[in-house]
């Protein structure tokens, strides 16, 4: 009897140390999906499909604060923004995000830049600002 119990016994801990395992993979899996753990160890193929599936971002690239455009990237974005403004003016920035598939953080500098030297000219003020092709926009 006392041969079953200790057999029943160990059964019992091998199982408990078995459950408590698949529990902390289990919980570490979560946290690493739920904080975007990237790569390491035990990372989930869920999760980085659902990683590869997010389109490319256009406009300014992720990196938080001081994350910063080349000037050619923002002379790039206003050479767009001329271009499309020509074609279609008397828009505000939220039609041209739209078209040019930016966001206005995206626009905002180019277009202050390009109203100052006079390639654009706006009209209006704050969200119902209209941009039009200024006297200098044939030169640009």
């Amino acid at each position: 009897m006392a041969d079953f119990q200790h057999e029943m016994n160990q059964t019992v801990t091998s199982f408990v140390a078995q459950i408590s395992e698949l529990a902390r993979r289990a919980a570490i899996d979560t946290l690493e999906s739920a904080f975007g753990a990237r790569g390491g160890r035990g990372a989930s193929p869920v999760a980085a499909a659902a990683a590869a599936a997010i389109p490319a971002r256009i406009g300014r690239p992720r990196g938080g604060r001081g994350a910063k455009r080349t000037s050619a990237d923002i002379a790039e974005m206003s050479q767009r923004v001329v271009s499309f403004v020509k074609a279609n003016p008397g828009l505000r920035i939220e039609q041209i995000n739209k078209e040019l598939g930016t966001t206005t953080k995206d626009l905002a500098l180019p277009i202050r830049k390009l109203v100052a030297d006079g390639v654009l000219t706006s009209k209006g003020q704050k969200r119902s600002t209209a941009y039009y092709p200024g006297k200098r926009a044939g030169k640009n």
